[in-house]
Formats: C-alpha cells, structure tokens, sequence
C-alpha cells in the first residue's frame, strides 16, 4: 500500500515542473493575431541587405520542390543565390531544380541518411564557393510568405543569432477533426510557446524551415547529425555556444500535412519518437548543463525539451490525476491525498494552459467543442508512444505524400 503512495507521489512531482513550464510559456505568449508579414519591399531592403545563400535540402521531393524554388525567386534579389541538396534522390529532384536555373549538387550516401547529413554537405559546399553572409535553410515542401527572405535574413546578420521563423503547417483540403487537433498542437508547438521562451528573453527551439543563420556562427552547430529531429539538437547546440535562436513572428513559413494516412502516421512517429528520444538524450543534461554554467538559455531550452508533446503532456497528466484521486479515496491516507492534490493541481494547470493557447492562438484552427475531444484523440496515439518503448524510430523516413 505504502509503495503506491509513494509511487503516485513521486509521478506526481515529476511532472509538475514540465507542466508549469509548459504554463509558464503559454501565460507569457500574450495574445495575438493570425501574423501578417511586414517586411519592407524588396526594392527598398535590396541596396543594404546581406547577401543570402538559401538552402534547400531535398529528397524525392519533385512533386513539391517547384512552388518552393518559386517562392524563393518571387523574393530574390541580386545577392541571393539558392542551392538545392538533392540528397539520396531517386526521382528526378536534381534535374527539376536545374531547370528553374538554381544551383544543385547530389549527395548519395547509403549510410548517412537524413537532413542534417544534407545540410553539412550543402554547408561544405557553399565554404568552398562564395560563402554568403546569411544562410537560410528552407525545405523542400515550404512556402515562404510574403516578404520574408530578407527581413529574416536581415535579422540574423545583424544580431548575429540564428533566427526562426513562425513555422505553420496546415492541411489542404478539408479539415477532418484529427487534422483540425494536430494543427491545433502545432500551433501551440510553433508559435506560442516559442513566442512565451521569446518574450522571457532565452530564445526559442529551431523547428527545421524558416531558419536564418548569420555566416560567422554556422561553424557553431552540430550540422551532420542522423537525429531525426535534428533541428532541435541544433538548436540546443547554438544555445551552448552562448548563441540561441530568436523568434521572428512576423516572418512566416508555411508547409502541408500529409493528406494521407501513411505519411501522417510517419511524420508524427518522426517528430513524437524523436522529441522523447532528445528528452531523455539531450532534455536533462541541459538543464544541467545550464544550471553549472549559468547559461539560463540553455537552461530554458533544456527545460522546453523536458516538456512531452502535447497529446502525451495531456494522455500522462489525466492518467496520473485519475489514478492518485482514485487512490486518495480508496486508502485514505495523508500521502495519498498529497499525490492526489499535487496531480489535481497540474490537471488544471494543464487544461487551463490548453484552454488560454486556444483563445489566444487556435480559435481560428479548431472550435471550443471539437477541441473537447481532444483526450479521445490522444487514447489513439498510445500504440505510438507503446513502439517507442519497444521498436522506436531513430532513422530519417520520408513521410509519404499525395
């Protein structure tokens, strides 16, 4: 008996911190409107503005890289020059990219598979011919909006910091419930809590597009990593360097969902495997890391790590919550009803957190009553976090798209 209190107690406190954290982030965000790029014309940013070397690591991605390499010439100017990675490519990447007239180099290696592998071949590449002053890494399946290239880049070369851009994902046809929850959560991934880190001044995660990075720190970062979420091991990298990213809100990128059940069964085994696998590799030893060296952006940073995402945040909050008041009843004791007050407490932190990041950020995306559901979505995602435990995902896997 005594064992299950304790057990409750010390699940109980785990999570309180992650969960304040998470709270922490989403009361600071403030609120917001849908973001409207307000960079100045290019005709007037063009005559002071770095020059900018826009790189684009792809892999099979003919059927998406054309919008993307337009996007980027409708904002180019004399000093811009792209660079297209046709990394591993099967298809015909390389020989599109070459005919909208940008520079393309190929990369076959049947071992060093992933994106950070083709961002250090691309780096290399560009240290050998005319580095830029600005590096901006945009995948191959985005859409850069309005204005965004060079006040983004802009950015970054005179703060000499990586900077990121608002990075949204959203789903092109119509809206299932599922699809309206996933974009939900990364909103709150993506834009609140990156602008809650921003506005407490410790900077914010990379999240893979839409990041600038001025020349001088490039050498700065962990580039030729098989991590899959390589981003955030980047980002991590720069912050203990003593350089964290900044969050540009106003500078915006935009990509799809998968429209089909494979690929957003393989991009959210992607990213979910891959943030629980930087939490336990990467999450704590920053905290600590932090804390010795007094580096509090790293420490922030470590810390936004620890948080789960958001659906298992939800499925392990509720789970405890149940259980410790279940307990708290049937044993009657004082460390059961301490357990059972403490996961009380972060139930409401949590639903109170959820609850604010909607009415600020995603009343837009989903309703008050679709979001309701929202715990019955996250019970389906349990056989993913179960394969994580017992066949988890630690190779790059190009998620399947229409």
């Amino acid at each position: 008996m005594l064992m299950i209190d304790v057990l409750l107690l010390m699940a109980a406190l785990l999570l309180f911190i992650p969960v304040l954290w998470f709270s922490v982030q989403v009361l600071l965000a403030g609120k917001s409107a849908l973001p409207i790029s307000h960079g100045k014309k290019l005709n007037e940013m063009a005559a002071h503005s770095p020059s900018i070397a826009v790189l684009v690591p792809a892999h099979n991605e003919s059927a998406n890289l054309l919008p993307t390499l337009r996007s980027i010439a409708n904002q180019a100017n004399a000093r811009t020059r792209v660079l297209v990675v046709a990394d591993n490519c099967s298809d015909d990447t390389a020989a599109l990219a070459r005919e909208q007239g940008v520079e393309v180099i190929e990369r076959f290696s049947t071992e060093q598979r992933g994106k950070g592998y083709a961002l250090d071949f691309g780096i290399a590449h560009l240290i050998e011919h005319n580095p830029p002053d600005v590096l901006v890494v945009l995948d191959a399946d985005c859409l850069l909006d309005e204005h965004v290239l060079e006040p983004l880049a802009k950015q970054a070369h005179d703060l000499k910091r990586p900077v990121q851009a608002l990075y949204l994902m959203q789903h092109d046809s119509e809206k299932s419930l599922k699809g309206k929850i996933a974009e939900f959560a990364w909103v709150v991934k993506n834009w609140c809590r990156p602008k809650g880190l921003h506005r407490l001044g410790v900077g914010c995660q990379l999240t893979g597009s839409g990041m600038a990075f001025p020349w001088s720190r490039v050498k700065a970062g962990q580039w030729a990593t098989g991590h899959i979420v390589e981003d955030m091991k980047l980002g991590l990298a720069f912050a203990a360097q003593g350089y964290p990213a900044l969050f540009s809100e106003k500078t915006i990128v935009t990509s799809a969902f998968p429209e089909n059940t494979e690929g957003q069964k393989t991009q959210r085994t992607r990213w979910e495997h891959g943030h629980l696998s930087m939490l336990f590799e990467d999450g704590l030893p920053a905290v600590l890391n932090g804390l010795r060296r007094g580096n509090w952006p790293l420490f922030a940073l470590g810390l936004d790590i620890c948080i789960p995402p958001l659906a298992l945040l939800v499925l392990v909050v509720c789970a405890v919550a149940l259980c410790s008041l279940g307990w708290a009843l049937f044993a009657g004791n004082s460390l059961a009803a301490w357990a059972a007050m403490v996961a009380t407490i972060e139930l409401l932190l949590v639903a109170g957190a959820v609850g604010l990041a909607w009415h600020r950020y995603g009343r837009h995306v989903i309703s008050g009553t679709e979001l309701l559901s929202a715990p019955l979505y996250a019970l389906q995602k349990i056989p993913m976090y179960l394969r994580y435990a017992f066949k988890r995902q630690v190779s790059w896997v190009r998620s399947k798209r229409d």
